[in-house]
């Protein structure tokens, strides 16, 4: 099969899914595998544990693509459908799979070290269809399975992240690369900062006239940035990879005094570089953001090399006995100010012995505002051991978004701060 007419969608099942009580990670998972692979995903579906609505999404996902992957519903309790459905869908019988058998039995007796005997509903965990091809979970009780229709193929997996992490990459994959003449897919991913999504349009309109037919350009705005994306698809990968080059040059010329970094990394990663390249070191002392921005640095391995702690100054006591912002400062600016942050950054540098400093004080919502300082009104400042940077922001959104908004924009700034630097 030729390369441009391979795609696969994804059905991932149950209600949880479609109640929001469970979000659906593996989809994503799954894609960026396939992406590595060369099979674009056109289609993703989440269905309920509804009998009909599982059938009709089989039916319908096999008209796009070649390969549907399936996630989910393979449990041992009665909600759980995939398998018996599978099993009339194609037109077989339930058998006992007595590799599976063993596997699963040796997981209860050895490594879930369960007293009771094994009962009847996990032993029916090893039943499969007669008409698959039974790819074995070492990490669950619920094997994969493969079939196959019309030169297209079936896959169901656990809906267990973990569980179905493991099937895609020890089996999955590999069959769908040894069944298909797969292409070449490349990306290359930038971001900018201070310049909105339709500005960025504009000043690039000539470039997306001149791309080349195979290359797209996507807009991937998020917390203020934007993420610029030039994917480019074709068999031959050297090609491929001189022509997404090509444009990602005059792209990154289009965009530079927009540029944060030519790279896909979060904010948070990109200041975590420039800190190590520079063997800087920085503290945080945060109010509206109870400690998100720590958190934020501090999920980057490797942070301990430049990050040495916060201080969480949520109330006014803390402010002053913690980070020494003066009583009468407050009393006479409040903790939303400019002369606020600045007491607390440079405090919170000298408190740590840090090369750079970030303090943010804001009202997060929905509750707080004052007439002169609403809702979303937050000042940051950022500092070295001789400059103090403030900017204020007002942003409109609720108080988990304004959080992270505060947090994403005070890391600019302190990037802003790093580079100047140098």
């Amino acid at each position: 099969m030729s390369s441009n007419t391979v795609s696969a969608s994804i059905i991932t099942i149950g209600d949880e899914l479609l109640i929001g009580q469970v979000i659906d990670t593996n989809s994503a998972f799954i894609a960026q595998e396939l992406n590595k692979i060369g099979v674009p995903v056109k289609r993703r579906i989440a269905v309920g544990d509804v009998w009909d609505d599982i059938w009709n999404a089989l039916d319908e996902e096999s008209k796009y693509s070649n390969i549907i992957l399936i996630t989910g519903g393979l449990g041992p309790t009665a909600d759980d459908i995939t398998k018996p459905l599978l099993c009339k869908y194609f037109g077989g019988k339930l058998v006992m799979d007595e590799a599976t058998l063993q596997h699963v039995t040796y997981l209860f007796e050895h490594v879930f070290k369960r007293p009771m005997p094994l009962l009847e509903r996990n032993k029916k965990q090893a039943e499969v269809p007669d008409v698959c091809t039974v790819l074995k979970n070492e990490k669950g009780t619920a094997p994969g399975m493969l079939f196959e229709k019309d030169g297209k193929l079936f896959f169901s997996m656990p809906g267990v992240p973990h569980e179905m992490k493991w099937l895609m990459q020890k089996h999955v994959l590999q069959i769908i690369t040894q069944k298909f003449q797969t292409a070449f897919i490349e990306h290359r991913t930038l971001l900018t900062a201070g310049v909105g999504e339709s500005f960025l349009a504009e000043k690039l309109v000539s470039f997306e006239a001149n791309l080349p037919s195979n290359i797209k350009l996507a807009y991937l705005p998020n917390y203020g940035m934007v993420r610029l994306r030039l994917t480019a698809i074709g068999n031959n990968k050297e090609a491929i990879q001189s022509a997404i080059n090509q444009s990602f040059t005059s792209l990154k010329s289009y965009v530079k005094d927009a540029m944060v970094i030519d790279e896909d990394l979060p904010m948070e990663a990109v200041v975590g570089k420039l800190l190590k390249e520079k063997n800087k070191t920085v503290a945080t002392a945060e109010s509206c953001t109870g400690g998100y921005i720590a958190h934020l640095l501090t999920t980057i391995a490797g942070s301990s090399d430049y990050y040495e702690g916060s201080v969480i100054s949520y109330s006014y006591k803390v402010k002053e006995d913690s980070l020494h912002v003066p009583n009468a400062t407050l009393t006479k600016y409040g903790a939303v100010s400019e002369e606020t942050v600045k007491a607390m950054v440079q405090n919170v540098i000298s408190l740590m012995k840090t090369d750079y400093g970030v303090a943010v004080s804001g009202i997060m919502g929905p509750g707080g505002e004052t007439p002169d300082k609403p809702v979303g009104t937050v000042w940051v400042a950022v500092a070295d051991k001789k400059k103090i940077v403030t900017r204020k922001f007002h942003f409109r959104f609720d108080r988990k978004k304004n959080i992270e908004l505060t947090a994403v924009n005070a890391l600019n700034l302190l990037r802003q701060l790093i580079v100047d630097n140098h």
